[in-house]
């Protein structure tokens, strides 16, 4: 079998741990100084007799030696680390940059997931993520404890609790959160594991990814543009989903770290200020092996574990592809709590119903905010795989569910699928097609440039929608990491159009090649706020760009919803010739010829010109545009009436079900108010199918334009 570390590496961590030089080696084991030195940086290796000696000095074993998968348990055991109180008196009751986000697991899974798609190690393939939660109860609960040395952890705990009447917010949550699990013998864990991911390189005080998520507070260490997080404040969602503060992490590394890839872990506690025995400590709080190099004895580090230990602490990942897994310990999920029968309590939330719901709202949260980064077509795979899985004391509570887009978001993967493949028009005349259109952004130049800027060209794909996207009419927006950042909806969409989704892809998701990619992604990534669920003013957008930078976005905005309502409109051409045209031809204006207005009338308002087709269900949709001359009096209320067309007997009336003002006007209680002083005037109206005499395409429409009870238009 082939030793995880090189023996040279290995042995000097050894000393470090045990507190030994080279000298100290030397002479318990007989030998020169110069024949340990020569271990230690790998010109030659000791005989089997002498290594069997350095096993007794070190108090390990043969095979921990030779296999060197792990670190030799001499003199410093795997213990908690409370950070002490400030010298100054100062306080915190919690983690600041934990209250930004709600203890919410849709929140977690777009937030984990994002920073997973950020650490993507080869950009061919996929970076895997998987939800796993876990309930564990009775005797494998006990197991648990004792392997995170809960005695230790229990009086900080106590601490905290013991005056219910001082308890802050962070206290009264651990509080539920130790009552549930004492009362109800229970602990949910949740664990985020991701495969073909960096995992968390460099030291563990070092600047690197490992220092920025477990050391430090707001410090992503994200360089690159196309990064979806920027604050650093994300990580923070795995501490705020634990009622106890408590997450472990087991990383394989894509790059060594003292010869080793392996089953790097450590544990991080966030509590806030509290006193134990008499001691003051700050709040954090670190499970790891004491740090030889470190001011204090007691200072905890990372360490290399075996695979016994890892399975204890539930931490056991499927491969060694490179990765992390977190695990959140006493995880809850405020929103599926609130959301379940409504009546239910969150203390007596125990039953089965409750990892049942936080399965299906990850499930839902990975499927609505990473459909895109789950799509792949025209040779490129995904960016994403993602699933969910529960289990109860190790055995399966529900089986794996590997997210599919194509099911949580039908239409836009489709339109997605489409576009990588080629495979869009101009303008959607069928049903299943995909349109796409190019929308301008000018990205504006750095440092408060006013003027000029970088041209970029944005993608936008529209195509009818399908019950299973949720809400039609919407227009979500992203940019590189292909994750949904705006989801806003379409205004001012003419009445009748087809339901449609629209997608709006910006900066490297438009292609690297696209004009601008690149400014694009840097600009609109400086606009997200730390949810980054929009694009809008923010600090560092007004302080990298100028105070005006925002205005861009909007004018894409603006643009973006102008061509998403221009390829969704029937063409005018269209409605005029073919099956149009005899709906057109049946179309009669304002019912009976017009009498002759008095001397002195007052003006009323004259019909335009009037659009009509029969939607999708069977209702007729009809525009209509009034001509407003000077002196109509805009106090009078205007109202439109539909009738059937028929050939003898009087008209039925088809009533409305929609009537929406477009312009020049205001609908209220099924009547028009012009607006004064407004020329022209434009509104829609659905008539109700279900309360049709006859079907729509057996007949024609009048519409009558009466003023109050009496005179017609």
């Amino acid at each position: 079998m082939k030793a995880a570390e090189d023996f040279g590496p290995w042995l000097a961590r050894q000393l470090k741990n045990a507190r030994k030089s080279q000298t100290d080696l030397a002479e318990e084991l007989g030998m020169t100084r110069a024949a340990v030195s020569a271990w230690i940086v790998g010109r030659s290796v000791p005989r089997d007799e002498t290594i069997r000696r350095i096993a007794e000095v070190l108090k390990t074993d043969l095979e921990t030696i030779h296999t060197r998968s792990t670190d030799a348990q001499a003199g410093l055991p795997i213990s908690w680390y409370h950070r002490p109180a400030h010298a100054d008196g100062g306080r915190e009751y919690g983690n600041a940059a934990a209250f930004a986000f709600e203890a919410d697991v849709s929140v977690l899974a777009r937030e984990a997931t994002q920073n997973s798609l950020d650490a993507r190690l080869d950009p061919s393939e996929p970076v895997r993520v998987r939800h796993t939660l876990h309930e564990l109860t009775g005797e494998a609960l006990a197991r648990f404890r004792e392997a995170i040395d809960w005695e230790r952890l229990l009086p900080h705990y106590e601490a905290l609790t013991a005056d219910s009447g001082k308890q802050g917010k962070v206290s009264r949550t651990i509080a539920a959160g130790l009552r549930d699990m004492y009362q109800h013998d229970r602990l949910v864990l949740l664990r985020v594991d991701d495969y073909n991911a960096t995992g968390l390189t460099g030291g563990d005080y070092d600047n690197g990814l490992f220092a920025a998520v477990v050391r430090r507070q707001l410090d992503s260490h994200k360089n690159d543009v196309g990064a979806g997080g920027s604050y650093g404040l994300g990580k923070a969602t795995l501490w705020a989903t634990s009622r106890l503060g408590l997450v472990l992490i087991n990383s394989t590394l894509s790059e060594p770290h003292e010869g080793r890839t392996e089953r790097r872990l450590i544990g991080r506690l966030d509590l806030p200020w509290r006193e134990v025995d008499g001691r003051e400590f700050a709040g954090p709080a670190w499970f790891g092996r004491p740090d030889p190099d470190a001011r204090s004895t007691d200072v905890a580090r990372s360490w290399w574990a075996d695979e016994e230990t890892v399975e204890k602490l539930h931490l056991t990942r499927d491969s060694a592809a490179p990765g992390t897994s977190f695990l959140i310990v006493g995880a809850h999920d405020v929103a599926s709590l609130a959301s379940g029968a409504g009546t239910v309590d969150e203390e007596e939330n125990t039953d089965d119903d409750s990892v049942h719901r936080v399965h299906a709202r990850l499930v839902d949260a990975l499927g609505r905010n990473f459909w895109a980064a789950m799509t792949g077509g025209g040779g490129q795979k995904p960016h994403l795989e993602a699933s969910v899985r529960t289990y109860r004391n190790g055995e399966v509570l529900i089986a794996e569910e590997h997210v599919d887009p194509a099911v949580t978001q039908p239409s836009r993967t489709r339109a997605l699928r489409a576009y990588l493949e080629g495979d869009t028009v101009d303008r959607l005349t069928a049903p299943g097609q995909v349109a796409r259109a190019t929308v301008q952004l000018n990205v504006p130049l750095h440092g408060g440039q006013m003027r000029g800027g970088v041209p970029h060209e944005a993608v936008l794909l529209v195509t009818n929608a399908e019950d299973a996207d949720g809400r039609p009419n919407r227009l979500v927006s992203m940019r590189g990491n292909h994750m949904t950042v705006k989801d806003s909806a379409v205004g001012n969409v003419p009445i009748g159009t087809n339901p449609f989704q629209a997608i709006l892809l910006t900066g490297r998701a438009a292609g690297r090649e696209a004009p601008g990619a690149e400014a694009a992604e840097e600009f609109l990534r400086a606009s997200e706020p730390p949810e980054h669920n929009k694009w809008g003013q923010t600090e560092e957008l007004r302080l990298s760009y100028s105070p005006s930078a925002h205005r861009r976005i909007t004018a894409l905005t603006t643009a973006a919803n102008n061509s998403v309502r221009d390829l969704v409109a029937v063409p005018r051409a269209k409605r005029r010739s073919g099956g149009e045209a005899k709906i057109a031809g049946r179309l009669k204006v304002g019912g009976a010829a017009k009498k002759a207005r008095p001397v002195g009338a007052a003006a009323l308002p004259e019909l335009d010109n009037v659009d009509a087709l029969i939607d999708e269900t069977g209702a007729w949709s009809v525009t209509v545009d009034l001509r407003v001359p000077p002196g109509v009096d805009t106090d009078r209320p205007l109202t439109p009436i539909a009738k059937f067309d028929v050939r003898s007997g009087p008209r039925p009336a088809a009533p409305w079900k929609d009537l929406v003002a477009v312009s020049g006007c205001e609908v209220g209680d099924g009547a028009l108010r012009l607006v004064p002083g407004s020329r022209k005037a434009v509104f829609r109206g659905v008539t109700d199918v279900s309360r049709h005499p006859v079907r729509a395409q057996l007949t024609g429409l009048v519409v009558e334009l009466r003023i109050g009870k009496g005179e017609q238009a």
